[in-house]
């Protein structure tokens, strides 16, 4: 096989690298292409000896590559990013809904395929579950990745963050209403995060299922909040998104879950 990392990422693929090597498996059987993906990954799709490709990654990316895969009819898996929603009922175990919630969303800064970005929330409870994640969210210890005290970490580069930002600010502009975050970290409880690329982590509520926040995937710690009455509602709303990576669904009613599911 032939392992092509992120450019902006290669570090921990090459430490795998090593240890297989020292492992002892035989020259030629794990290979590593570092390089810009606009470069290598056409080439590799491409070539007539690569029998398959695994692609994780953006949408527009996938789309080259099953185009360049197409040619010599390779088998082509591709997972392609998400726009996921966590829908929470009025019957649901508050604290380990605000919990995943929480986590679903903010875990390595948002940058994760399967986060929980869209929290869909039955209007009943809606009020008291955001401001629980919106006060939970303001104590994550952000840090770099020798900070044993952090809780989450950078965006991977300034243009990523300049993107992120965009996404919340155009939300806010279309009349969604900013709870917590919406700037880059500059510094928290006296330490410095200056140089780096962290963004706070970021809630958007009254978000409406028209909003690009809501539609396309910034990719970051930015949660919208969404509101519902009725379970065809939920489902409505959940369902409504060009994504259909992952879901979640909270409630104590075992027939509503397997439904809404």
């Amino acid at each position: 096989f032939i392992l092509k990392p992120a450019e902006l990422t290669p570090s921990t693929a090459i430490l795998m690298m090593d240890v297989l090597q020292e492992l002892g498996l035989p020259a030629g059987v794990a290979n590593l292409v570092t390089g810009a993906g606009s470069a290598v990954g056409p080439a590799l799709s491409a070539h007539r000896d690569v029998d398959m490709v695994s692609f994780t990654g953006g949408l527009a990316t996938g789309r080259v590559i099953a185009a360049a895969a197409a040619g010599t009819v390779k088998k082509v898996a591709l997972e392609l990013g998400g726009k996921n929603p966590n829908v929470i009922f009025a019957d649901a175990d508050f604290d380990a809904a605000v919990d995943n919630a929480l986590n679903g969303a903010f875990v390595h800064s948002g940058q994760v395929c399967s986060a929980g970005a869209r929290l869909v929330v039955e209007e009943s409870i809606a009020e008291a579950f955001v401001d629980e994640l919106v006060r939970r969210a303001r104590l994550i210890r952000l840090g770099g990745p020798f900070d044993e005290n952090a809780e989450t970490g950078p965006l991977i580069s300034a243009a990523h963050l300049a993107k992120v930002d965009a996404y919340v600010q155009a939300g806010i502009a279309e009349g969604a209403r900013l709870r917590c975050g919406g700037r880059k970290a500059t510094s928290q409880d006296g330490k410095d995060l200056e140089a780096g690329h962290f963004y706070l982590p970021t809630i958007l509520d009254r978000v409406t299922g028209s909003m690009s926040v809501a539609r396309e995937e910034a990719f970051g710690p930015t949660l919208t909040v969404e509101t519902f009455r009725t379970e065809a509602q939920a489902v409505a709303i959940g369902n409504d998104t060009d994504y259909g990576l992952a879901g979640a669904v909270w409630t104590r009613d075992a027939g509503r879950a397997q439904r809404v599911a």
